[in-house]
């Protein structure tokens, strides 16, 4: 930090520490601690939501999964045929 940088720092501290320049600061620290209260409620809350929705989608995928690997045991050259039959579909659309 030079010379001038240090002065103009300590002139704008001394200008804010005059007449209700503390009054300033407090207000304004006041105003960032609530605006900062707010955002982190809000990430908070946005948390819990994202929880809850990963929940439901890992029992939704367990369920699916199972069912999948059921179908599988079940009719294995039938989901062999089908994957041929969409592995060739996706090939021809993608010529």
């Amino acid at each position: 930090m030079n010379s001038e940088t240090s002065d103009s720092i300590t002139s704008m501290n001394s200008s804010m520490n005059g007449p209700g320049g503390s009054a300033v600061l407090s207000s304004t620290e006041g105003t960032v601690h609530r605006v900062a209260q707010k955002a982190h409620e809000a990430v908070d809350k946005l948390e819990q939501s994202l929880d809850s929705g990963s929940e439901k989608v890992m029992g939704w995928q367990q369920e699916y999964g199972e069912m999948a690997r059921e179908q599988v045991r079940s009719n294995p050259l039938t989901v062999v045929a089908c994957a041929f039959a969409v592995g060739f579909l996706f090939a021809k659309l993608m010529r």
